[in-house]
């Protein structure tokens, strides 16, 4: 049985209270985080930036509920992690949040629309209902005419895009996107960034994105930085 999550009013997205992972044991540990702490408002597009090995990707799956933590919390609006089972972190990472990865992840034999599709299905959405909101859900990230391709007939900020568009299939609090633009040319990977900005001003979602590209920051509402594991900001940064 799933277990019911202990929730606060008020809370922000996300609040990580001296976060650490760690891995191996005795002199072979390796410390990947470092006491993190911070909190990402709602609505808010907030950007991690840092070195590879900084921390960066162990910091989002903890976030996502892929990974636990060796010490400290995490709670996403209001609910904390540590007080979930298996099945209550599946169920949040289902219906709460949605997540982008820089390799797209799209399932090739699957059409665009059908791959937005998926999220609904593990819901069971039923048809009608899942085929509307995949529709819209492409129209708002500009592939409306492209609902029927397949990926190996998109771009691949074609295809990031449907990425973004299944992220949001659920209606989710909080999407947490992985250096997104990390397999795109420069051009590209702005426009991706300005898709998500554009997304949290109109579904009103927050993202956490990692990306290592300061010219992509420029669109954050604000940076924070890691270094070997620790956090160097968060530093403010206006979005245009």
């Amino acid at each position: 049985m799933t277990q019911q999550p202990a929730v606060t009013a008020a809370a922000p997205m996300v609040a990580v209270t001296d976060l650490q992972r760690s891995f191996g044991t005795g002199e072979r540990t390796v410390h990947a985080l470092r006491g993190v702490s911070f909190e990402v408002g709602c609505g808010e597009l907030a950007a991690l930036k840092g070195r590879s090995g900084s921390g960066k990707t162990t910091l989002l799956n903890l976030v996502g509920g892929l990974d636990a933590p060796t010490a400290g919390t995490i709670a996403l609006d209001g609910t904390d992690l540590g007080s979930l089972d298996e099945d209550g972190r599946l169920a949040l990472r289902r219906e709460r949040i949605g997540f982008v990865f820089q390799s797209f992840g799209l399932i090739p034999m699957l059409t665009a629309a059908e791959n937005v599709g998926v999220p609904m299905r593990l819901r069971k959405v039923a048809a009608a209902e899942r085929e509307e909101r995949a529709r819209t859900l492409l129209a708002l990230v500009g592939l409306a005419d492209h609902a029927n391709q397949r990926p190996g007939e998109l771009s691949g900020g074609q295809q990031q895009r449907v990425a973004i568009a299944r992220a949001l299939a659920n209606e989710p609090g909080l999407i947490i996107a992985d250096e997104p633009t990390g397999q795109l040319d420069s051009e590209t990977g702005r426009a991706i960034m300005q898709l998500l900005r554009a997304v949290v001003r109109s579904e009103g979602v927050t993202v956490l994105v990692a990306t290592h590209d300061p010219t992509l920051m420029e669109l954050a509402d604000r940076v924070i930085e890691l270094r070997d594991g620790r956090i160097v900001g968060p530093e403010p940064a206006v979005a245009p």
